[in-house]
């Protein structure tokens, strides 16, 4: 049995991004943890609402069950704010996760997302992974995420390019079922966020690999 760590900026960043795949893992027998770690909620009116935190994370714990996800860890670092907070904070926080999960595949956002949480979540985390011999981790890999990877504009290394497939056709329902636990994250076509495009995109991501749905990701480091 492997152990899997996620690394999501937000809760629902994990089903949004590799849904599909943490549903697969778990049915093969693997164990997956989440840990999230911005509050998710506190951007929207500067301040911590406890009663929407709650209901986030009430909302992140259905959508666990579903996948069958393990555990969930909440940072409580602010939302679409952690440029502000020291790197090596968020750096210890998930070598903290690392060290009780001791994963051998960690999963994160793509450095070029549009979300500022998701690139310091991911460069965070590529610190936090860094090769030792002590380390557990054998695969990176990043994952894209709706309304925040294709939006982003810059030079072509930030540009969101996967090498790694992972077909869902037998996992595509618990994603879709897993994303609706988080619905008030959801938004209505055509956008990105809504169900019928993320349904789009892993047909999409399926069709170029040979597969009825798929995740796309970039293995950002494999060691064996």
């Amino acid at each position: 049995m492997a152990s899997i760590l996620v690394v999501a900026a937000h809760p629902d960043d994990e089903v949004l991004g590799c849904g599909g795949y943490i549903s697969k893992q778990v049915n093969l027998g693997h164990k997956v943890s989440v840990l999230c770690v911005a509050d998710g909620v506190s951007s929207r009116s500067g301040e911590v609402n406890i009663d929407e935190l709650n209901a986030r994370r009430k909302a992140a714990h259905e959508a666990g069950e579903i996948l069958g996800i393990d555990s969930y860890v909440f940072g409580d670092f602010p939302d679409n704010q952690l440029d502000t907070v020291p790197l090596l904070k968020i750096v210890k926080f998930i070598e903290k996760a690392i060290s009780i999960t001791a994963p051998q595949v960690v999963l994160t956002h793509h450095h070029g997302d549009l979300n500022i949480d998701h690139t310091i979540a991911s460069r965070a985390t590529i610190t936090a992974c860094r090769p030792s011999r002590e380390s557990s981790i054998e695969t990176l890999l990043f994952f894209e995420t709706p309304s925040s990877t294709e939006w982003s504009i810059g030079e072509a290394e930030s540009f969101f390019i996967p090498n790694w497939y992972e077909d869902i056709s037998g996992s595509m329902t618990q994603k879709v079922e897993a994303l609706n636990a988080y619905e008030m994250e959801l938004r209505d076509w055509p956008h990105p966020r809504s169900i019928r495009a993320i349904k789009g995109l892993a047909e999409w991501r399926g069709a170029t690999c040979g597969f009825g749905a798929a995740e796309a990701f970039v293995l950002g480091r494999q060691i064996s």
